[in-house]
C-alpha cells in the first residue's frame, strides 16, 4: 500500500469509512523514515511471532493475535496472521512478504489481496529469539497512517525490553501514547 494509483485511493476511502477516530493512526506530514535492523537475516525470522503491543489497527479486531512466517522456495515469505474474535471463533488471513531490496533486506512489502499494493513492513530491531520491533507506514496525499507492533516468540516479554523498543519507536517520531497492549490471556485454551 503505498498510497499510489486508484487502490490506494479506493483502500484510503475504506480506511476512513470503516474506522472509528480512536482505532487509527493519521498524522499530518509525511511518513518518517527510522533506521531498520541492520545485517536482517529473513531466515532467522522465519517462525511465530506473538503480538505484545501495537498501534490500533482498524483490521485487527480480536485477541491472541499472533504471525506465522515461513520462508518459500522462490524467496518470498508466506505470513499467516491469526487472532481469536470476541465469539471465540479464529480468524485468519494468509499472504506473501517480499524484501524490496536486496541491499536492505529489513524492509519487506506485504501483500494479502491481489491487485493492492504491498504494505510496508519494517523491521526496526530484533535479536531473533525474543523480540521484533516492526513499523509500517503509509503516505496519503498530505497525511499518513502508521503502525507499530512488538512482537515476542513467547506471549509476553520482559518489561526491559519493552521499554528500550519503546525508547526506538519514540526516536522514531512515532508517537507512544496510541500503543495499546495485545491480549495474549487464554489463548492455549482456545486454541489460539
Amino acid at each position: 500500500m503505498n498510497g499510489s494509483g486508484s487502490d490506494g485511493k479506493v483502500l484510503l476511502v475504506l480506511l476512513l469509512a470503516a474506522a472509528p477516530a480512536h482505532a487509527q493512526s493519521f498524522h499530518s506530514g509525511k511518513c518518517p523514515q527510522p533506521p531498520v535492523q541492520e545485517d536482517f537475516d529473513v531466515t532467522k525470522y522465519m517462525g511465530t511471532w506473538y503480538e505484545i503491543e501495537k498501534l490500533p489497527a482498524v483490521f485487527e479486531r480480536g485477541t491472541c493475535n499472533q504471525a506465522t512466517y515461513s520462508l518459500l522456495p522462490d524467496g518470498t515469505v508466506k505470513v499467516r496472521n491469526a487472532e481469536r474474535l470476541s465469539n471465540g471463533k479464529r480468524n485468519a488471513i494468509e499472504g506473501v512478504a517480499r524484501v524490496k531490496k536486496s541491499s536492505q533486506p529489513a524492509i519487506l512489502g506485504v501483500s494479502f489481496f491481489k491487485g493492492v499494493s504491498d504494505g510496508p513492513y519494517w523491521v526496526l530491531s530484533t535479536d531473533y529469539q525474543s523480540y521484533s520491533l516492526v513499523y509500517s507506514c503509509t503516505d496519503y496525499f498530505l497525511f499518513h497512517v502508521d503502525f507499530a507492533w512488538i512482537l515476542s516468540r513467547t506471549r509476553v516479554l520482559a518489561d526491559d525490553v519493552i521499554s528500550r523498543l519503546h525508547d526506538k519507536l519514540s526516536s522514531a517520531g512515532v508517537n507512544l501514547d496510541r500503543l495499546t497492549a495485545s491480549n495474549q490471556t487464554d489463548c492455549e485454551q482456545s486454541g489460539a
